[in-house]
């Protein structure tokens, strides 16, 4: 049985970023310095999808203004994909978002994953590309 979580203690932080280590880090050959920025600090905000205890899905929201969330960092483990973790995930960073008073929230997508945010209701801005060490992403919106 999956089980959402706004994190709250070290275990379930210790398992956002086990996420993020298994799932994108090492197959992309992402360094740990690179995975890991100003925003991933104790006070960060995270999603965590449990099964049976064990981490299977994350997403990182953080303030970009007053009244906008960023959103990122959506993993879910490979044998877990296509199940619709990534969509409980963003939806629940969402709600947690607006319920601390954001109104719009933003993200950056990898080229290859706009359609999935599309289907969540993002909109893609094509003229904002950015080109990053190991992806080019686009800039998406959505009001909350």
């Amino acid at each position: 049985m999956i089980q959402i979580l706004r994190t709250e203690t070290l275990a379930q932080r210790a398992g956002v970023y086990y996420v993020r280590i298994q799932a994108m880090a090492r197959k992309y050959h992402i360094t740990l310095e690179q995975e890991f920025d100003a925003h991933d600090t104790p006070d960060a905000k995270y999603i965590l999808l449990t099964e049976d205890d064990f981490p299977v899905a994350t997403c990182r929201l953080y303030p970009a203004d007053a009244e906008t969330v960023m959103l990122g960092r959506v993993v879910v483990l490979p044998e877990y994909r296509r199940r619709g973790l990534g969509s409980l995930a963003v939806r629940e960073a969402e709600q947690w978002a607006k319920a601390l008073g954001f109104r719009k929230a933003v993200l950056e997508s990898r080229e290859e994953k706009v359609g999935f945010y599309e289907k969540l209701g993002y909109r893609a801005d094509r003229s904002r590309i950015i080109h990053g060490e190991t992806f080019t992403c686009v800039h998406m919106e959505k009001l909350l």
